[in-house]
């Protein structure tokens, strides 16, 4: 897949459960869109992914990759130590100056 390079570089944070180098994918007043709540600005994504982290220690397979309108949309296989692991869910992001300014996690 040729994925746009700050999503290539997001998904190393994920798989390196770096959470620093996953917050730095981010614009400033990003906001994320997870489990029906809204994570904004980078300190707040930062602690969700690291809650995320040492809870889940959640890990992504891109299994689709597509682009619509302003939106790129991967579908990922999410696996972890949570009920129901694994699951597929689409990550759609919205992406200005080589940052993520927008991610809705949807399933």
């Amino acid at each position: 897949m040729n994925l746009p390079i700050i999503l290539q570089e997001f998904l190393k944070a994920q798989e390196l459960f770096d959470s620093i180098s996953f917050t730095n994918c981010f614009s400033e007043h990003a906001s994320v869109f997870d489990e029906g709540k809204i994570y904004t600005g980078k300190e707040e994504i930062k602690q969700w992914n690291e809650k995320s982290n040492n809870e889940y220690k959640t890990l992504f397979e891109v299994k689709d990759f597509s682009m619509k309108d302003n939106t790129t949309v991967l579908k990922i296989n999410i696996s972890g130590s949570f009920d129901g692991s694994p699951v597929m869910l689409s990550f759609h992001f919205r992406i200005e100056n080589g940052l993520i300014t927008a991610l809705a996690i949807t399933e």
